[in-house]
């Protein structure tokens, strides 16, 4: 591909892709040494294997001899970690000049620091078996390990040493002064006051709550149409892109504005502005803004985007849509910005039931149907699946399609009079896109996480549930269908006597389903935040140079003051990414501008993509796509004919490039100086999106596989949970904010990945080696599993 943009030989380069769970480790008595076991926490764990830390120890009772049991475990599983990464990973040789910026000159001094922090380590887990001592206030550091664990296994744990060390060698560096000062820059208590100019003006904020096909984003939607401006916030680019067509359809000039693409009206001076959440623009007066999703500001990782909607955006009347548990805090800050709050509720235009019975055949399906799956290699195999069960078409719907096929295939559903009786789609459909869906059906109710596969929220089954029983078709809420009178004016809100159903394919998922249809989501107890630039480029100019940024961010997080309304966020990704571009020089700003790109570490090429952006970026030149070997533009001098001995390399790959092309655009509008390339990035990006859709048309795996991999998923979360209470004692909670996105926020468009786990490309693994040869009796035995066309 490079000899096709660029004169002169290009050398080929091969990016494999490597997606592997994060790996667990034990610790036996035995051995005495840390053994890495991928599947720790799906196996059962044998607890007699371990003995108490101490023997001394007198436990009041059974509730906690078993706890402190379980922090022993744990103590010892934290040690040998410990002891792995200081003679390795941590180690004097492998890291010195970084040691050197925290102050420690020598071997013999890094050694005495080692022996010093093991000892804390061993207390801060005493002191959690002896007196059960583990919250943040209490006993910071086993906190910190814990819940570092808990979220991210032992890479989680790893993390939260490495800082936990760092931490400690940096403890006697500042005077009391300089301290006291650090703790004045990471006081966070009133983020409000970030916003000068909007606390300077009088708001309104109008909050719409109610559940799914209530009317409260239509109406919120019709204030924005009759103001002389504003804004649309929405959570997905899909949702940010159907508001844009709406106002461009009705003659209404509109930018279009998410991370990896901007349409600006041209010779226009005022328009409308529809974007995804964090690219609100917090410094243009308007009219009206609509921030939609806002129960998403109770996020732990990314609820900072929406508060800083929230608390900045420049509107003098903001409505915001969601649901009713955001109530409260959305009122809480009103009363500190001062702004009117007027609580708007609504009702479902229909009626919705969770059903009795599982669908559980593909074949058993009836017209109107919508069966939901959460990676868009499901979709498509699901799609093909249910044409051959059911003789019909299917149409789908996901975020990533582009715009023009999404509103063709949706069109095709919602035509009653054509062979389209069903659609399968992703969760995406759960904000937004209006279909005349009459029953949701959940092909599985466990989604992906960094760690294993977690049960759905009650408010994620609830809102795509939601979704059945719709009473307005896509193309009346895209205005190509008429739903007004003759006056102009929009026909009344009708009710549905029909109820919308929600079930699920397996007994199993139903009874999530049906147990969270009898359950109201928890209210938001606090709202994310996210420390502005200039704080941190403050807050770093007290370390010495060479201080890693993570670790400032670390300790910004780790003595960060907020109020009970407010939790700071800072995705372990962020430090991960920190850490890559470490080696650059670059501004505090620039590596700020760098953490929030969407960079996805999955990817095996991901570190070496990142770096070379960064290096771009240090040195202010370079930036011409063509010129950055690492990324992959050879992989389109051939095809999937070139991958016949590993046919799933071909789609990782494209995967890769595609999403290194995303990075690329999203950079491009940061750094305009630099990346210069963005027209061909768009080609590119376009090349490569329409070899995925065709791979992804040839795909299909049979209905018993698909199956057995859901009920290996069901099977794989049980164990890892019921394990993890085991090791971890899960009778005290982790504190804190839980996830509320539902979506993969570092794909393009905050939408639906390829594939969720690596696990479900291994049909087509075998798929593709078995018809290399069609006449062995393998393939013979195969063929009724597993096919592609």
């Amino acid at each position: 591909m490079r000899v096709l943009l660029r004169p002169g030989s290009a050398s080929s380069s091969c990016a494999f892709l490597a997606c592997r769970r994060h790996a667990f480790t034990t610790f036996t008595p035995t051995t005495r040494k840390i053994r890495h076991v991928d599947n720790w926490l799906s196996k059962s764990s044998d607890e007699n294997s371990f003995s108490m830390s101490n023997p001394r120890i007198e436990i009041p009772n059974r509730a906690h001899r078993e706890a402190a049991h379980t922090y022993a475990i744990f103590r010892r599983i934290a040690l040998s970690r410990y002891d792995t990464m200081m003679n390795f990973i941590m180690s004097w040789e492998s890291k010195e000049d970084e040691y050197k910026a925290f102050g420690v000159n020598s071997k013999l001094d890094f050694d005495r620091e080692v022996k010093l922090f093991r000892r804390s380590i061993e207390r801060a887990c005493d002191l959690a078996s002896e007196t059960n001592a583990i919250s943040k206030s209490e006993n910071p550091l086993f906190w910190s390990l814990r819940t570092g664990f808990v979220d991210g296994d032992m890479k989680g744990l790893s993390s939260e040493l490495t800082l936990g060390f760092q931490n400690f060698l940096m403890r006697s560096r500042f005077p009391k002064n300089i301290a006291s000062t650090h703790r004045n820059i990471a006081d966070f208590r009133y983020p409000s006051e970030w916003f000068p100019a909007t606390r300077a003006m009088q708001r309104t904020i109008h909050l719409h709550v109610g559940p799914t096909n209530s009317g409260k984003t239509y109406n919120a939607l019709k204030a924005l149409e009759n103001a002389k401006s504003g804004i649309y916030a929405g959570p997905l680019r899909l949702l940010a892109h159907e508001v844009y067509t709406r106002f461009i359809a009705k003659g209404k000039p509109c930018a279009l504005v998410t991370g990896e693409e901007q349409r600006i009206p041209e010779n226009v001076d005022n328009y409308y502005r529809s974007c995804t959440v964090e690219m609100t623009p917090l410094n243009h007066p308007v009219e009206v803004a609509v921030i939609d999703e806002i129960q998403m500001i109770g996020d732990s990782d990314r609820g900072w985007a929406w508060t800083q909607a929230f608390l900045g955006v420049q509107a003098k009347e903001v409505h915001l849509c969601g649901e009713e548990r955001a109530v409260k805090l959305i009122q809480s800050l009103c009363a500190i910005t001062g702004d009117d709050c007027v609580v708007t509720r609504y009702e479902r235009l229909s009626p919705l039931e969770a059903m009795t019975q599982s669908v559980g055949s593909l074949k058993y399906l009836e017209k109107g149907d919508a069966v939901i799956s959460f990676s868009r290699i499901g979709i498509h195999s699901l799609k093909r699946q249910i044409e051959e069960a059911t003789g019909r078409r299917c149409a789908m719907v996901y975020g990533s399609l582009p715009p023009e096929t999404r509103a063709q295939q949706a069109a095709y559903f919602n035509e009653p009079d054509n062979d389209y009786d069903f659609l399968v789609a992703s969760d995406a459909i759960g904000m937004g896109l209006n279909l005349e869906i009459k029953r949701v059906i959940f092909e599985q109710t466990h989604k992906h996480t960094k760690s294993g596969f977690r049960p759905m929220s009650t408010s994620e089954v609830k809102q795509i549930g939601g979704r059945a029983g719709r009473y307005r078709t896509a193309r009346q809420a895209t205005g190509s269908e008429p739903d007004a009178d003759p006056d102009g004016e929009r026909k009344t809100h009708r009710r549905s006597d029909q109820p919308g159903l929600v079930t699920a394919m397996d007994k199993d998922d139903l009874r999530i389903v049906r147990e969270a249809f009898t359950r109201e989501p928890e209210p938001l107890m606090s709202a994310g935040i996210q420390a502005p630039p200039s704080v941190i480029e403050r807050f770093s100019s007290y370390f010495p140079p060479n201080t890693p940024f993570s670790y400032i961010l670390s300790r910004l997080r780790d003595i960060a003051r907020t109020s009970p309304m407010f939790h700071l966020c800072l995705l372990d990704e962020m430090l991960e990414v920190a850490n890559l571009i470490q080696p650059f020089p670059m501004s505090v700003y620039d590596r700020c501008v760098f953490l929030n790109a969407p960079v996805f570490l999955r990817e095996r090429s991901a570190a070496q993509v990142t770096q070379a952006f960064a290096r771009c970026i240090s040195e202010m030149e370079g930036g011409h796509l063509i010129d950055i070997p690492e990324v992959d533009l050879e992989l389109l001098d051939g095809g999937e004919e070139d991958f016949q001995d590993d046919p799933p390399e071909y789609l990782r790959r494209l995967e890769a490039l595609h999403k290194t092309i995303t990075l690329y655009l999203w950079l491009s509008y940061r750094f305009s100086g630099v990346f210069h390339s963005q027209t061909l990035a768009f080609h590119v990006k376009e090349l490569v999106e329409v070899r995925i859709n065709a791979h992804l048309g040839k795909l299909t795996i049979s209905e018993s596989a698909r199956r057995s991999r859901l009920k290996a998923i069901r099977a794989n979360a049980t164990r890892y949970q019921l394990n993890k209470e085991k090791l971890l004692g899960e009778d005290v909670p982790i504190e804190g904010p839980r996830s509320e996105l539902s979506s993969k926020w570092n794909e393009e468009g905050h939408e639906e990945p390829l594939f969720d786990d690596p696990k479900e490309l291994a049909p087509i693994t075998r798929l593709e080696r078995i018809e290399r040869d069609p006449t062995s009796s393998r393939n013979k035995k195969n063929q009724e599993g597993l096919r592609t066309s």
